[in-house]
């Protein structure tokens, strides 16, 4: 399974909510770095897809949940567990360096 959206409208439902490790990627159209990390995040869910699940929130699209979580720079990806923030990566980072921060819930 690949990497799905969210909105502000369904972000509490399908991550706050939800029993599994979600791996929110903050993007934008805009952001040269968000559409060059996407391709890894794809390959990253559909490798892991019984460890974690990664979903994507346009923050010009969602601005609500975007301030929420005070994102200030894209890409941003946090990670969730049990309703909270577990994890924060910023920037876009080649796949190794991803799996690597990612390393405590793909294994």
């Amino acid at each position: 399974m690949s990497t799905r959206d969210v909105t502000d409208a369904t972000f509490e439902q399908e991550v706050l909510n939800s029993e599994k490790t979600i791996m929110v990627d903050f993007w934008a159209e805009w952001c040269g770095p968000c559409r060059a990390v996407s391709p890894i995040l794809d390959a990253i869910a559909s490798e892991n897809a019984d460890k974690i699940e990664i979903v994507k929130l346009n923050v010009d699209d969602n601005p609500a949940t975007a301030m929420k979580y005070q994102i200030t720079s894209i890409p941003a990806m946090k990670v969730f567990k049990g309703g909270e923030v577990v994890k924060t990566v910023i920037g876009a980072k080649p796949k190794p360096a991803l799996e690597a921060d990612l390393a405590e819930f793909l294994a």
